[in-house]
């Protein structure tokens, strides 16, 4: 540059002078500020992000500027925060902190800002607190809590954040849960209404003695409406007149009562409409109106429901009752012998000894020990019962005279059965009435059962301790009280060889059985090397052996089958050469010998006759024995009329009056009723 020139400043000097002179305009402008603070600066300095981490600390230049610059305000002096936080032991803990040492991840809120919008209070970030606390500074604990409500989760809760979030989502999980829960029972219950709805339309309510008036049959017009309109009355009546007397709505109850009286007053003993009193249709409309009113009045369905079940509950117990009585009068009636019936043996009695009945001797003694005849064993003290098997046998046998019948009775009835038979001998068949009592053999020294039923012990049993006072009490061992159980010929089917040493083979018969067949055929039947020819009696699970036997005592069920196919006694054919050979008579004793105390089955022939003959029984075919006609009315026709014999075991004798009226007639064909004894005795058809 030449000399006396002024030097021109040049370009970089331009530019640092235009950067001092915007500072300085800048300075000027935060001074201005800061000596007259505007709102919205103080807007600012009321919700601005606190500013604190690890690269602020590290220089301490930065920190002392930064601590200069707020000190350089008057309203932004630093602040003492009260923060509540949970240790690990779930203990609430309160520390206070400066502004200045939170992260920056925090937000400050204002507290005394109550126009502030609440959503946004809550809005608290909660990631990392326990760094935001020094480990120098002062933690006091807390107790008052804090009632801002605006951040719940960090003054009214012991829980951490996490936790919190946790409970909620659980809590949702729990919600939406208990919603699919609540659809699924509708579901269900919709399903099963509909359900019944459907099972409703093909359900026949038409059963006798079945009184709704929703039945089908209550609209047709023959049907007994007006009869059955007023049971259901009676039954309504009945629930209401309860609930009137719980709620003391003594007037409703009185009427309900009396209505109630008249109406069966007015039914009396009809089973009809035509039977109904003429002022039965007045008195059931007077029903209606009180029953309308008791609706109106007492209708609540909760307690309706709880009434009727009530009802039902007593009406079973009361029907429970009446099976317990039922039982017990056909106990007693089955076992008590009618009139009549003691009538025919007194008077032949009295004949047989009278008219020197007595000194007649039995004809066509060899045929009684002949074994190729066909034998027949019946052990009865029925005079009338045992008629109607030997006539009913002889008419359908082909060749009469080579079938011969071994009568055994007891003392009491022998001069009767003998007496019997000798006025009405049947057609050429032979006949042998005999005493069990002149069985010498049989005696309490080789028979376990006579043994048995001398024992204190059975005595006990049957008249002293166990005897039943109310019916309730005796009805389990009812059926095992019957007199026959305590009869020796009940128990003489198991001696057969004994009584009869001579004989091969004998066809053993009930007396409660009828004989609509020629039976010659058995005794050719193979048994296979059986002793017992039977018909088997299990269906499906019926009559096993589980039904007759304790399998509850090792004895049986470590020696029977308890799926086992029963049979009966009643129509039987023995093979006594066979019998003799297994000793059938010793092994009966031996198991009697082990239910002295009647643990192994309860009294009775038949459970000792199925553990005697127990794999030794050969099944015959079902057509030669049918059974159930003395308990079951509703058995096939047609079977019975194509059976070879028929069988009234159970209660219902065809001689008592409890018979099944429509079986009577395959018993009574057999019966002389023309003889002049029965007649005496008034023994009609």
């Amino acid at each position: 540059m030449e000399a006396g020139e002024k030097p021109f400043p040049s370009f970089h000097s331009l530019q640092i002078l235009i950067f001092i002179s915007l500072m300085l305009c800048n300075l000027a402008f935060v001074k201005a500020n800061v000596s007259n603070p505007s709102p919205f600066r103080r807007e600012f300095n009321e919700f601005r992000p606190l500013y604190y981490c690890e690269r602020c600390l590290a220089g301490k230049v930065q920190d002392t500027a930064s601590a200069t610059e707020v000190s350089n305000y008057p309203d932004e002096q630093d602040i003492d925060i009260i923060a509540t936080y949970s240790d690990t032991s779930g203990a609430i803990r309160i520390s206070r902190v400066k502004m200045r040492d939170l992260s920056a991840s925090w937000v400050w809120e204002n507290p005394m800002d109550v126009h502030h919008d609440q959503s946004t209070s809550s809005e608290t970030v909660v990631d990392s607190f326990h760094s935001g606390i020094r480990s120098g500074e002062n933690v006091e604990h807390y107790s008052d809590g804090h009632q801002d409500g605006r951040i719940p989760y960090l003054y009214n809760s012991s829980m951490s954040p996490v936790k919190r979030m946790r409970q909620i989502a659980r809590k949702e999980r729990r919600d939406l849960r208990t919603a699919q829960l609540i659809q699924q029972d509708k579901e269900t219950d919709n399903q099963m209404a509909q359900a019944a709805i459907e099972r409703s339309k093909s359900l026949d309510t038409t059963v006798k003695r079945k009184y709704n008036i929703w039945r089908r049959d209550f609209v047709h017009p023959h049907s007994d409406s007006i009869l059955k309109l007023m049971q259901d009355q009676m039954i309504m009546a009945k629930a209401y007149a309860s609930i009137a007397k719980s709620k003391n709505e003594s007037e409703i109850y009185s009427a309900l009562m009396a209505h109630s009286n008249a109406s069966q007053s007015a039914i009396g003993e009809a089973h009809s409409d035509a039977e109904l009193h003429p002022s039965a249709l007045d008195q059931a409309k007077a029903m209606g109106h009180i029953l309308s009113r008791a609706k109106d009045k007492l209708y609540d369905c909760d307690i309706v429901a709880r009434t009727f079940r009530a009802m039902v509950q007593s009406t079973e117990d009361k029907v429970t009752a009446m099976k317990k009585k039922t039982a017990f009068l056909i106990q007693l009636a089955a076992k008590t012998i009618p009139k009549r019936l003691q009538c025919l043996p007194l008077q032949l009695a009295a004949d047989y000894y009278m008219q020197g009945y007595y000194s007649k001797q039995d004809l066509d003694k060899e045929k009684l020990e002949d074994p190729s005849l066909y034998h027949y064993a019946i052990f009865s003290d029925n005079v009338l019962a045992t008629s109607v098997v030997v006539n009913s046998t002889v008419l359908h046998a082909k060749e009469p005279e080579k079938h011969v019948f071994h009568i055994v009775t007891d003392k009491l009835n022998f001069a009767a059965m003998r007496m019997w038979f000798l006025v009405n001998p049947p057609m050429k068949a032979t006949i042998q009435v005999e005493n069990i009592d002149d069985f010498k053999w049989l005696n309490s020294s080789y028979c376990s059962v006579l043994r048995q039923l001398e024992s204190a012990r059975t005595k006990e049993y049957y008249f002293k301790v166990n005897h039943p006072t109310t019916v309730s009490a005796g009805e389990d061992n009812l059926k095992y009280r019957n007199p026959k159980y305590l009869s020796m010929l009940n128990h003489l089917r198991f001696y057969l060889p004994e009584v009869y040493p001579k004989l091969d083979k004998i066809l053993f018969l009930d007396d409660d059985i009828v004989v609509q067949k020629d039976l010659t055929p058995l005794w050719s039947v193979d048994l296979q090397g059986m002793v017992n020819g039977a018909v088997e009696t299990c269906k499906e699970s019926f009559h096993r052996f589980d039904k007759y036997l304790n399998f509850s005592n090792p004895k049986i069920s470590e020696n029977f089958d308890p799926n086992a196919c029963g049979w009966a006694f009643g129509m039987n054919i023995f093979d006594l050469k066979e019998w003799k050979k297994r000793n059938i008579t010793g092994i009966y004793h031996r198991w009697q010998d082990m239910n002295e105390d009647r643990t192994l089955w309860k009294l009775g022939s038949l459970p000792p006759g199925l553990i005697t003959f127990y794999n030794l029984t050969y099944p015959l075919d079902r057509g030669w024995h049918v059974l159930g006609l003395g308990y079951d009315p509703a058995l096939n026709q047609s079977e019975i009329e194509n059976a070879a014999v028929i069988h009234y075991n159970g209660n219902y004798k065809p001689w008592l009056d409890l018979a099944v009226s429509k079986y009577n007639s395959y018993w009574s064909r057999y019966v002389m009723f023309d003889n002049h004894y029965l007649q005496f005795c008034n023994i009609r058809q």
